[in-house]
């Protein structure tokens, strides 16, 4: 994961940020999944990043 930023810094793998487009790109390009989907799940269980894999049925 070194590398991996967003305007904050590093990009935190617990927690899923909205805002941070870099973020949300990466977990994305990751799950393949659409941007629509990862801000359905965002909503649906919260902020972490496990939880909405589990939400997408994907493997964090």
């Amino acid at each position: 994961m070194a590398g991996l930023k967003d305007k904050r810094g590093f990009i935190d793998t617990e927690r899923l940020d909205l805002s941070e487009r870099k973020a949300v790109e990466y977990w994305m390009k990751r799950w393949g999944v659409t941007r629509d989907q990862i801000t359905a799940a965002h909503r649906k269980v919260g902020r972490l990043t496990k939880d909405i894999a589990a939400e997408l049925g994907k493997k964090r």
